[in-house]
Order: C-alpha cells, then sequence, then structure tokens
C-alpha cells in the first residue's frame, strides 16, 4: 500500500514538472527548440521591402502608389520616408516626380500629391493595387487607365484627401494612407519587385563614399554612404533631404536604372520605357554593383535584375529607391 502511495505521488510530481527523468527533459527542450523554429519560419515578410512585418498587416493590404512632386517649392515632403520602394523619374520641362510605393507602412500625411504621367503606367502595371494622383492631362489619364489600378485623385478621394492651406497651391495636396487604403485594391499581397538578401557583399564590389545622379537641369541627386545607420542619404537641390517630419531620406538600396525615355526628353508625353533591357548600379552595403535589367514582353512581367556574371543581383532588405535615369545621362561615383 506505501509502495502504491508512492508512486502515485511520484507521477503527480512529474506532472507538474518538479520532477524529469532525463530522457523527458530532453524531449521538452527538443519540442521548445521545434516550436521556436516553426514561430520563426511563420513571421511574415512584406513582399515590398524584404523586412519582417511583426503583425502581418501587409498581407492584406495592396500596393498604392503616390505621385509626389519633387521640386523645390514642394519641399519638405511628407511620408516618403515610409514608402517600400520609391521611383524617381524624368516628367516634362525635365524635373523629377516620384512614384512612392506603400505597403507595409501608413503614413498620416503623404504627399506634396501631383499628377499622372506616362511613365506610371508601367511602374504600377505589374503591381496592381491603387493609383493616387491629383489630375492631370488627358493624354496622361488616358494612359494610367489602362493599368490593373484603381485610380484615386482628387475629385474621388473624399477625406482621403485634404488641402494644407497655409501652403500655396499647388503645392499644398495631402493625402492620408489609411483613408487611401480603405479604398481596397487588389492583388492582395502584392507582388514582390525585388529579390532580397541579408549576406554580406563581396569584398570584390567596389567602395563608394557618394555617388551622384545626374538628372537634368537643377534636379541631380547626390547620396552618400552612412556607415551608422548602414543606409544612403540623400541630398536634393546642395541641401540634405529631410521630410515634414525631421526624417532624413536614406533608404538601404538606390537601383541607378538606365531607360529610354521615348519622345524628346522633357517633353509633355515623354515616358520612361521600362520594357527590354538596359544596364544597372545598384548601390547598397556602401559599395556598387553593376549588372543589367530585363523585363518580358508583357507589361506585368516584373523586372528582372542581374549581375555582370549573370546571377540574380539581390537588394538589401528595406526601402529602395529607384532612380530613371536616361541612357543619355551619367552617375559620378566617389570612392
Amino acid at each position: 500500500m506505501k509502495r502504491a502511495v508512492t508512486l502515485v505521488a511520484l507521477c503527480a510530481l512529474i506532472a507538474l514538472g518538479v520532477v524529469a527523468w532525463p530522457h523527458l527533459k530532453k524531449d521538452f527542450s527538443s519540442t521548445s527548440s521545434t516550436t521556436s523554429t516553426t514561430a520563426a519560419s511563420a513571421q511574415y515578410v512584406a513582399p515590398l521591402s524584404g523586412l519582417v512585418d511583426p503583425t502581418g498587416a501587409s498581407k492584406s493590404r495592396p500596393a498604392m502608389t503616390v505621385k509626389i512632386e519633387n521640386t523645390p517649392d514642394a519641399l519638405p515632403q511628407w511620408g516618403v520616408d515610409q514608402a517600400d520602394v520609391v521611383y524617381e523619374e524624368i516628367v516634362n520641362g525635365g524635373i523629377t516626380r516620384l512614384a512612392a510605393v506603400f505597403n507595409s507602412q501608413v503614413p498620416t500625411k503623404i504627399g506634396p500629391v501631383r499628377s499622372v504621367r506616362p511613365t506610371d503606367t508601367q511602374v504600377v502595371w505589374p503591381l496592381g493595387g491603387l493609383f493616387v494622383y491629383s489630375g492631370g492631362a488627358q493624354y496622361a489619364v488616358d494612359s494610367i487607365e489602362t493599368a490593373p489600378v484603381k485610380l484615386i485623385d482628387e475629385s474621388s478621394a473624399g477625406s482621403a484627401m485634404f488641402r494644407d492651406t497655409t501652403l500655396q497651391a499647388p503645392h499644398n495636396l495631402f493625402a492620408s494612407a489609411a483613408g487611401l487604403f480603405a479604398f481596397g485594391g487588389t492583388p492582395t499581397p502584392p507582388p514582390a519587385l525585388f529579390q532580397y538578401s541579408t549576406k554580406k557583399l563581396s569584398r570584390r564590389d567596389p567602395k563608394v563614399n557618394s555617388f551622384t545622379v545626374n538628372f537634368p537641369s537643377i534636379y541631380p541627386v547626390t547620396w552618400t554612404w552612412d556607415t551608422t545607420t548602414q543606409s544612403w542619404d540623400r541630398t536634393l537641390f546642395g541641401k540634405a533631404d529631410v521630410t515634414g517630419t525631421g526624417v532624413r531620406e536614406s533608404p538601404k538600396t538606390v537601383v541607378v536604372m538606365f531607360v529610354n525615355y521615348y519622345g524628346e526628353l522633357g517633353a509633355d508625353n515623354s515616358y520612361a520605357n521600362l520594357q527590354g533591357s538596359g544596364n544597372v548600379e545598384v548601390f547598397e552595403q556602401g559599395r556598387e554593383i553593376t549588372g543589367t535589367w530585363s523585363r518580358g514582353p508583357s507589361k506585368s512581367d516584373i523586372i528582372q535584375y542581374t549581375t555582370s556574371s549573370g546571377k540574380p543581383l539581390t537588394m538589401t532588405p528595406g526601402q529602395t529607391w529607384v532612380e530613371l535615369a536616361d541612357v543619355g545621362e551619367s552617375v559620378n561615383v566617389t570612392s
């Protein structure tokens, strides 16, 4: 009888974890490790940044591309630092304009929002989702209406767009990301535009201290490697490019694509042709990698990036800027 009581008590202690045989302890450790590995592998990675999205909210959101003014009168810009991808394109008059793509973050204020251009059609075609703009000339509106996106302009945005009366029009139109995402849009989530890798670059890749993309007129932009943030600080119009919230524009990767602008560069109906192939210079981790970009015959095809040796060219997770430079332009690099 005494032995039976002892066995019952021992079983109770084992169940409470007070007593554990060596093989039971090993089993518990193995289970814990498996659970941790499963949890880690279940983390959702935002498709347009390559970063883990701890909330997974970006999985249920489309891509949202917002046209943003880039003139001296437009500064400071709002929300650009929270975009996953930013395209910088040459538009009429030789000025540059931004197409900022949002998915993983939801800024309260984005802008100044400006008009559509024909290049935007080729940018957004693989992404779908929402396209946000102030309006535009008929030829540009006709172009974007052919793309598989839901269009939102000032006349249809409702409270999701607003004018800042302390600023002068047309540089005072802004948007709320939450209000815009409420319009829906497909697909959700959007497809990834790049392949990402956290692997350190080869020491054979040239080190770069800074480089300048020579856009026309007053629009050349300089990027300087910040060893502290491990990102590229942006300088525009000879000044540090700082947002309205005081954040320095400083993406992890800058991709310079050399493209053909159809029509006379800077003309009203000119646009960057993103079909075909061309040269590319990618700046990340304080280094430069040269290669090529290519895109299939369909506008819905994702642009592929390869190194000069033909291997896939991967990007560092985080924000990526894509500079759509004309084939006749140059990049000055300082080591």
